[in-house]
């Protein structure tokens, strides 16, 4: 990483932006790649890095619309944890949460990951019974997880309302230690800067509007800026367009998609030093390194791609929010947000082959898609390169629909986190 003296430093930070060295490439699209991933989000770029690092493909081309790390990426609130229910779901996200541990070493990039501990609050007694069964179970699969009674709740969380009379009673919660969050614009930096370095061409600003097909088979995608550009392998991660690009390609997802929306305050004092999240409320919040109160919700109810949401949503979490933490009640609230999320039936992903030969999707991550991001991309690296699932993936095929064998994570993934 580039180094500057006192001096240098001063005379960067009176410079404009456009003499600033460039940490990636902007290059032209090759006609033909061995990979192609669809989507420059944290998950595609995950790919693309992976793809270079541990299998030695280097002739991928990363296609986005937009720019890289735009989208969900930059529309999420940073929770990552890995205490999931079943075991299909429990190990991606735990190999998802040990890449997590060593990231910002295996880049030479600080992606500011922070394991400040992660509480899901239990208000109910069929909460509470959910909670241990679900801690059970993390034990189980070697995962890092305690259920905690209110006093317990209390000595982590001092200024949480846990008194009796509460609208929302806490009766406990399940304390993962090794959770907590990271900075969402530095994973993707990290995974594009060290993918360029390894020869992954970035391509930013190119939308794709087709997959090109020949003989029932993906040989390519066609974009409205550079036309058409081949691949052996097109993978699709594309979050909440997925249905659309799957449409380009002939078959249908079993996915919607819905706005989710978050918001932050205005910077004040650090007073609260873990996440804090709660299902039966659908509300959740956390606070950042500035100091902003990074509040989110569960999604709106209603299909659409739009990037914003509905006033009732926030409203009523702003109502949860402040019932938990009634000193929070006169913190003002500098900006919101919505993202795009897809979601599937039983609540957990797809990353799969697909009808059509040579295409694989990822997508259908709903609202945990940030937390799995070196897991995806790493599992979806290695299928991309075989031509097949990797282990870890096998379970999320997008034809365990048609089969029935569906992993339903409702229960450990139902609030936006």
């Amino acid at each position: 990483m580039q180094k500057y003296s006192g001096f240098g430093l001063l005379k960067h930070s009176l410079t404009h932006h456009e003499n600033w060295q460039r940490v990636w490439r902007n290059p032209k699209p090759k006609k033909k790649y061995d990979v192609i991933i669809v989507g420059g989000g944290g998950h595609g770029l995950a790919t693309a890095y992976y793809l270079a690092k541990v299998h030695n493909i280097t002739n991928v081309a990363v296609v986005e619309k937009g720019y890289l790390g735009g989208g969900n990426t930059a529309r999420n609130t940073t929770i990552v944890r890995s205490n999931y229910l079943w075991d299909e779901a429990a190990l991606l996200y735990e190999h998802a949460m040990k890449l997590w541990e060593g990231m910002s070493q295996d880049l030479n990039y600080n992606v500011m990951f922070s394991q400040r501990g992660v509480l899901n609050l239990g208000h109910t007694l069929q909460d509470m019974r959910d909670i241990q069964r679900r801690v059970n179970a993390n034990r189980l699969n070697g995962i890092d997880s305690e259920a905690l009674d209110t006093q317990g709740v209390q000595e982590i969380v001092p200024i949480l309302n846990c008194s009796s009379s509460a609208r929302y009673p806490i009766l406990g919660a399940s304390w993962q230690p090794r959770a907590g969050v990271a900075r969402h614009d530095a994973v993707a930096w990290g995974y594009a800067r060290a993918a360029d370095a390894m020869g992954v061409d970035l391509i930013q600003q190119c939308e794709v509007n087709d997959i090109v097909t020949e003989d029932g088979a993906a040989i390519g995608v066609n974009t409205k800026q550079h036309g058409a550009i081949y691949g052996d392998r097109i993978g699709c991660v594309v979050a909440g367009n997925s249905g659309v690009l799957a449409k380009m390609a002939g078959f249908h997802l079993p996915i919607e998609s819905h706005p989710l929306q978050a918001l932050v305050s205005e910077p004040i004092r650090p007073i609260l030093d873990t996440v804090v999240m709660s299902n039966q409320v659908h509300g959740y919040i956390s606070q950042s390194d500035k100091g902003d109160l990074v509040i989110g919700a569960g999604i709106d109810g209603y299909n659409g791609y739009g990037q914003r949401g509905s006033y009732s949503t926030i409203e009523h979490t702003l109502q949860a929010i402040v019932e938990m933490f009634p000193m929070f009640s006169r913190v003002r609230m500098n900006r919101q947000w919505g993202g795009i999320v897809d979601t599937c039936p039983d609540a957990c992903p797809i990353i799969s082959d697909t009808p059509v030969e040579n295409l694989f999707f990822n997508c259908g991550w709903g609202t945990g898609g940030f937390k799995a991001t070196p897991g995806s991309g790493h599992v979806f690296a290695a299928t991309l390169a075989k031509g097949e699932a990797n282990e870890l993936a096998k379970p999320f095929s997008m034809f365990r629909f048609h089969n029935g064998a569906l992993i339903d994570e409702h229960g450990a993934a139902g609030v936006a986190h």
